[in-house]
């Protein structure tokens, strides 16, 4: 399952906003990824997903794509 740079980046957001976490750009592929896994899984399974890096490190990166001066 191949995951798009805008999945990834949507991810990003998700869970900076759902959790408080500023995951790294390459564990937002991950994380995207387990969104369209979990998707196709019946609910009472369960994905774990490993982060790593950080994502302060990435901040001008994002901000770069969505136009965002600082």
């Amino acid at each position: 399952m191949a995951i798009t740079d805008k999945e990834a980046l949507d991810a990003f957001h998700m869970l900076t906003k759902v959790e408080g976490i500023l995951p790294a750009l390459e564990s937002s592929h991950a994380v995207a990824y387990g969104i369209k896994l979990a998707q196709e899984m019946s609910k009472n399974k369960n994905i774990i997903i490993n982060l790593s890096g950080r994502g302060d490190k990435d901040i001008h990166t994002v901000a770069e794509i969505e136009g965002i001066e600082f």
